[in-house]
Formats: C-alpha cells, sequence, structure tokens
C-alpha cells in the first residue's frame, strides 16, 4: 500500500447510567481522584486524563498517547506486511497488484476520511474545554455521518474498479499479469468498506478524547485474527506457505505439517482464492474491529460519553463536521489523486519495478511510524490545550514533538540504510523476477533515507495544524508536498530528465523535505492559536458560527 500508514485502537460501564469516565463528571470539571486514571491504579493504564494533557509536564502526555498510536500504526503495517509476506509467495504481481490498488482505493476512503479528521479535533477541543456533553454528540454525529458515506462509497467503488484500472497508461506485461490481480483485490475491498471505516471513526474519536490505548488493544485483537486468516484465505491447504515454515520450527518438525498439509487438501479439496482470500481476511478482521469498537463506545463508560441518541441527525453539529471535515477529505482526495498519478507513471515500467515501488512503500511505511504517532498525539495535544485556552502550552508541545520527531527519525535513517538489503530480502520467496525487483528496491529505500528527519517534522506541522482546527491549512502543505515535491519531481526526472526508475525514487524523496520547509515557515507566523469551538455553556451544547 502507500508509504503513510493509515489508521488507529480500545475498553467498559455504561454511560447511561450515569457512571461515566467523562471530564465533566469529575469534581472540578476534570478527570481528579475518582477519574478513570486513578480507578484503574495510578494513572498509567487508564485513558489519558485532560489534566495531564492541559496541564504539568510536556513530556509525559506526549508519550502517553504517542506510543499507543506508534503501536496502531505498526499493527496496521503489520496488516501489509503479512499480506506481502504471503503474496510473495504467489507472485511477485501479486505484490504489484497490491501496490497499483491502493491508491485508488485510498481515492474513495478518503472522501469519507476527513469527516473522521473532523469528529476527532471536535471530541479533543470540547474535551480541554469541559463540554463533554458536546464531545457525545460529536463522537454520535460522527458515526452517523461516515457510516452514510461508507455505504455510499462502498458501492460506487465496487463498480468504478474495473474502469479506473483500464485508463491506467500500463507496460504490456503489467496489463497483462498485475492489473487483473488488483481488481479482483479492490472489488472484496470495497464490498467490506464500511466495516473498515467503523474502526476508523472508533478510533479517531478515542484519540481526540485522549485515549490511544484502548484502540490499540482493539487493532491488536484485528491483526491477530488477520495473520490467522491470510495465509488459509490466499492458499488453503494447497501450498501454503505456513505449513512449511512450520515444518522448521524445532519440535513442530515431528508432526510433519506438510503431509498434514497434503492430507487436509485431499479430505477438503480447499485451495484458496490467491489475492481475493488476502482482500477478504482484512475485511473480516476489520469487521470484528469494528463490532468491538461500537460496543466500547456505546455499551462501556470509556471514551466520548455517546449515546443511541446521539446518532439521530443534527444539522448544526453536522455542518461544523463538514466545515472541519471537507478541507480534510479534499487534502485525502488529492493525495490519492496523486498517488494515483504517480502509480499512472509507475506502471510504465516493467513489473519489478512496479513490484519494488509496492515493496519499497511497504517498508518505508514502517519508517513513518514514529512520526505519525507524533504527529497524531500533537493534533491531540494541541486540540484539548487550545480548548482549555493553553496556546502557550500547545506551542512549546509541537515545538518539542517536532524536535524529538527529527532525532528520531535521523536514527531511523542510519538504520534503514545498513541493513536494507536483508530486510527487502525477506519479503520475496523464490519467484520470477526476484532479484531484480530486491535491486530495485534496495536502491529506492535508501534513496529515500535522505527524506526521513523531514518526515518527523512534517508529520508534526501538520498535525498541530489539524488539532487546531485549520484544517485548510494543513492541507494546502499536504497539496504541495504531493503535487509539486512528488508528483511534478517524478514527471520531470522521469521524463524530461530521462533518469528512468532512479527519478521516481528521488523525486519521492522529495516530498517530505518541501513540506517540512513549508509547514515550519507556515507555523512560525502563529496565525494556528484560535481554537474553532466556542466557550460551552452549563446544559447546552455549544457549535461554531465558524
Amino acid at each position: 500500500m502507500s508509504d503513510e500508514p493509515a489508521a488507529d485502537p480500545s475498553d467498559p460501564s455504561d454511560p447511561s447510567d450515569g457512571a461515566s469516565n467523562s471530564p465533566g463528571d469529575a469534581a472540578d470539571g476534570r478527570h481528579g481522584a475518582d477519574g478513570p486514571g486513578d480507578a484503574l491504579g495510578d494513572g498509567d493504564d487508564g485513558p489519558l486524563d485532560d489534566e495531564s494533557i492541559t496541564e504539568g509536564s510536556l513530556l509525559r502526555p506526549l508519550f502517553r498517547l504517542a506510543w499507543p498510536i506508534v503501536v496502531i500504526q505498526l499493527l496496521q503495517v503489520t496488516y501489509n506486511i503479512v499480506d506481502t509476506l504471503y503474496l510473495g509467495r504467489l507472485s511477485a504481481e501479486a505484490v504489484g497488484a497490491i501496490s497499483l490498488a491502493f491508491p485508488l482505493i485510498f481515492l474513495l476512503i478518503a472522501v469519507a476520511g476527513g469527516f473522521t479528521t473532523a469528529g476527532a479535533i471536535l471530541v479533543a477541543q470540547y474535551t480541554g474545554a469541559d463540554g463533554e456533553g458536546s464531545a457525545g454528540l460529536v463522537a454520535g454525529q460522527t458515526i452517523f455521518t461516515v457510516s452514510v458515506l461508507s455505504v455510499l462509497i462502498g458501492i460506487g467503488g465496487y463498480f468504478y474498479t474495473r474502469p479506473a484500472l483500464e485508463i491506467l497508461p500500463s507496460d504490456a506485461d503489467t496489463a497483462a499479469t498485475v492489473i487483473p490481480l488488483a481488481a479482483d483485490y479492490m472489488e472484496v475491498i470495497f464490498v467490506g468498506i464500511p466495516l473498515m471505516f467503523g474502526f476508523f471513526v472508533f478510533s479517531a474519536l478515542m484519540r481526540g478524547y485522549g485515549d490511544t490505548r484502548t484502540p490499540m488493544a482493539v487493532m491488536f485483537v484485528s491483526v491477530l485474527l488477520n495473520v490467522l486468516l491470510d495465509p488459509f484465505f490466499i492458499f488453503g491447504f494447497d501450498g501454503n506457505p505456513l505449513f512449511e515454515w512450520l515444518a522448521a520450527v524445532p519440535g513442530l518438525a515431528a508432526l510433519d505439517p506438510v503431509a498434514l498439509e497434503a492430507t487436509l487438501l485431499s479430505a477438503t479439496g480447499i485451495t484458496g482464492i490467491g489475492i481475493q482470500g488476502a482482500a477478504l481476511a482484512t475485511i473480516l478482521s476489520r469487521g470484528v474491529a469494528t463490532a468491538i469498537g461500537l460496543w466500547i463506545l456505546f455499551g462501556t463508560g470509556y471514551g466520548p460519553d455517546v449515546t443511541f441518541g446521539h446518532l439521530v441527525p443534527d444539522l448544526d453539529f453536522i455542518r461544523d463536521i463538514f466545515r472541519l471535515g471537507l478541507p480534510s477529505s479534499v487534502e485525502q482526495t488529492t493525495s490519492a489523486l496523486a498517488m494515483i498519478t504517480l502509480t499512472a507513471m509507475i506502471v510504465t515500467f516493467s513489473p519489478p519495478v512496479v513490484a519494488a515501488y509496492g515493496l519499497g512503500n511497504r517498508l518505508i511505511s514502517l519508517v513513518f511510524l514514529p512520526a505519525m504517532g507524533l504527529g497524531r498525539a500533537i493534533d491531540t495535544m494541541v486540540g484539548q490545550n487550545l480548548g482549555a485556552n493553553r496556546a502557550d502550552r500547545a506551542g512549546k508541545a509541537v515545538k518539542f514533538a517536532a524536535t524529538t520527531g527529527a532525532g528520531v527519525m535521523f536514527l531511523v535513517a542510519v538504520v534503514a540504510v545498513a541493513f536494507t538489503e536483508p530486510i527487502v530480502g525477506a519479503f520475496l520467496g523464490d519467484v520470477p523476477d526476484a532479484p531484480a525487483t530486491i535491486s530495485y528496491a534496495v536502491e529506492y529505500v535508501r534513496i529515500r533515507s535522505v527524506e526521513f528527519a523531514f518526515i518527523g517534522v512534517s508529520q508534526v506541522i501538520l498535525g498541530a495544524f489539524r488539532g487546531a482546527g485549520n484544517t485548510k491549512t494543513a492541507m494546502v502543505i499536504s497539496i504541495l508536498t504531493l503535487w509539486v515535491g512528488r508528483v511534478a519531481s517524478v514527471a520531470y526526472l522521469v521524463f524530461v530528465a530521462n533518469w528512468g526508475e532512479t527519478g521516481v525514487w528521488v523525486g519521492m524523496a522529495l516530498g517530505n523535505v518541501l513540506g517540512a520547509l513549508v509547514g515550519v515557515a507556515w507555523f512560525s507566523r502563529g496565525t494556528w492559536t484560535e481554537r474553532y469551538i466556542d466557550d460551552p455553556e452549563p446544559g447546552v451544547d455549544p457549535v461554531s458560527d465558524d
């Protein structure tokens, strides 16, 4: 999939019984001695309370918010890596197919994705301002809005898949071997899109509230299920690499797993469904995560105090969600279009280059994890501190996180360059084009390591703008990063300068360098410090006029 990972994780007491864990229920209007953190011990194992976000040390709340997000993203990447590991045993073309499929899937996911961002922003600011009643209503309205959109997207996506793939200007071999596999994968994913969106919404709302650990636990369950289902859905009992790997484990070899596989194949005739099996495993495991997440929001006391009554459409809040969400939606949609444009350029190359691009992006998605964690932690910290009228503290948090992110990502770059070849080689078995694919992928990852420190800065700055409700600013910076920094650079280097595949690798690396430079300059202007919401009044659900 993309090199920019996607999504976030979960918790129990019934919000309708008055035993809520919301800030507004504490004696002083914030989590105090009776808040959920203390109820679970010393406060380190429960949801992060807003007092620790808006008061005291910056390091502790930033770390407590960020590390579960990093784990969530690691688990998200595990989805991708598990698919790649198994599909790499199927064929190099299957690996290339999922790299082509993701931009087209993401294009439609992005339409609704911005509204999950809006929900997280509003929940964060209302929580920081002690407007918990509004936080619950925002959560309900976000769930309603995104649910409707996800159904429409699933239907539209299913029917647009093959026409969209047919217009890509593909190399002849790629069109014959990779494109049909991408279509098979995409159709299954679109059928299950509503199940995927449920978890995205749950994770975003919990993050805005300040609880990133609960979504982490739910994500773990989902990934574990995906890991278990993938090999059987892809291969069944016919050439399933899982049985070969089990045969190499001391102690298990005596059970002769390969012979067991042959017996199971003879008894059941199950041979798997290839790349469609990978998509089906992802959809089913995401569906389980969505079911758990909805139960946590509506059936327990964790997260925003949301009830089924909050699902009844409220036009004022839906208007706010659209006002904040549309720029994020445009940002994500233009990002998807940029990825599709890049994909259209990539498919003019041979299958080994296409596969290397997909494999490299999956590995680089691991690199994004620390930066993504800091960026998403910062949007919660900025949102809650601006909600509490602590713009000074929000600014300090952003500078601290950006510096930390740059340092951590520089160290990641050193490791990536040192160990690229053995890591890349582990993802492809003895399949046609494997040596060429590995060679191209190694070059790709090493060239892109130049941008890693800039990724740390750009992700934090974008998170800060989103947390403040400045989604239009984040949109503009993101568009510049992708369309000028990447698309224009790749197009020039490949088609004008004739750098070939190296032009793709270099052009891809320039995007976040430009994004970081523009973002820091814009942030330094200090125009981001106004919070989006109005002051909540007792017993009233406030809605911003702008």
